[in-house]
């Protein structure tokens, strides 16, 4: 990374105004002390979407040429759909700034590679918006899982089932997997990265790949099928197996979260995380119930005592650290401070474990990785 100083403020430039831009980057960006909002650049801003009309201080841009060249501009947030992160961020870092990512990072890991290694020959950092990290519920689960309190983890089981009947119309229903699009690669990489912080790279995946609304898999009969519907099997050394689930025909009031099983108890939680609904219904991020889930959704955790005795409890999360801190790590690292919160090169891996799953599938065999 290039020369940084503890105290400089980084001025900000996001590409994009769509829900990503508003709902999960300015607000934060806004309310990170030295990251300042500097630019936005929206091609072609409407009646019902203008991102000079929403902030007429800022500088405004239509071009991606006029928006890089400004020598001012410090750090450049991708916010688009996700077949165009690759362009962006190597054009940004061609141009000399940081760059953040919207997930998908990219739809390959040797396009990660090659931004990994243009970022090296710049001097410039990639971080990754992997804000579910930060998800209240997760942050619960890792407390849980490190502090030892399941023992050692033998089955961990993660949803993101909702009942969505319709095909979504933006690019989430359009664009195809070697866009970066389809659930894979959607919420897929939600899902996976959350494992791949626990628990690192698995040995083995075996996947199957389903459209729920069309009754159909992926695979030899249906090679171009883009899923809907995701069941991913992870294989560790210590024969932890993880099942990485998202489906669109779950008809449930609660859906299911999170499963985890050990050798000392057992930890079920139902529900998502509050956060991107809090900010669509208006609430701010500094507000004192923000990232809070009321006591109806606590998780059970499940354990033995040494006397053999099985007791249940319920188990709230822990206190919410919010996207708020991908920001403000992320802020640390230009400044010299820490690392990048979630690199390129886990990004990386991730797309690796997504490209196993789409091999699975295709083949209907474990896939092995190094």
């Amino acid at each position: 990374m290039g020369e940084t100083s503890s105290n400089k403020t980084f001025n900000v430039g996001v590409i994009g105004y769509g829900m990503s831009a508003s709902t999960f980057h300015i607000p934060f960006i806004t309310s990170t002390p030295s990251l300042k909002l500097y630019s936005i650049l929206q091609r072609k801003p409407s009646d019902s979407s203008s991102a000079p009309r929403d902030y007429p201080h800022l500088k405004h841009h239509t071009s991606l040429e006029s928006f890089l060249a400004d020598p001012e501009l410090d750090v450049v947030v991708v916010t688009t759909p996700p077949e165009t992160h690759f362009a962006f961020a190597q054009q940004a870092l061609q141009a000399g700034k940081h760059v953040f990512v919207e997930k998908p990072f990219v739809p390959s890991s040797a396009q990660a590679d090659e931004l990994i290694k243009l970022a090296d020959e710049k001097k410039r950092s990639i971080c990754v918006y992997q804000n579910r990290r930060w998800d209240s519920d997760f942050l619960t689960v890792r407390k849980l899982v490190t502090d030892g309190l399941l023992g050692r983890i033998v089955e961990f089981e993660t949803h993101f089932d909702r009942y969505r009947a319709e095909k979504p119309t933006n690019w989430k229903g359009s664009l195809k997997m070697d866009q970066g699009g389809s659930a894979l690669y959607d919420l897929g990489t939600h899902l996976v990265d959350q494992v791949y912080t626990l628990f690192g790279m698995p040995q083995g995946v075996f996947a199957k790949l389903v459209s729920q609304r069309d009754g159909l898999c992926l695979g030899p009969e249906n090679p171009d099928l883009e899923p809907d519907s995701v069941n991913l099997q992870l294989f560790y050394a210590d024969a932890l197996i993880v099942h990485v689930r998202i489906g669109v025909m779950s008809v449930e009031t609660k859906q299911p979260r999170f499963w985890i099983r050990g050798t000392k108890g057992s930890y079920h939680k139902t529900g998502l995380d509050p956060q991107e609904p809090q900010i669509k219904s208006g609430m701010k991020i500094n507000d004192a119930e923000f990232g809070k889930e009321g006591p109806e959704w606590n998780g059970s955790l499940t354990t033995v005592g040494q006397d053999g005795k099985i007791t249940e409890e319920s188990c709230p999360n822990v206190k919410p650290e919010t996207y708020s801190k991908i920001y403000e790590l992320f802020a640390h690292a230009l400044q010299g401070r820490c690392d990048v919160p979630v690199p390129a090169s886990q990004a990386k891996d991730v797309l690796r474990i997504l490209e196993a799953a789409r091999e699975s599938a295709k083949t209907k065999r474990e896939v092995e990785l190094s």
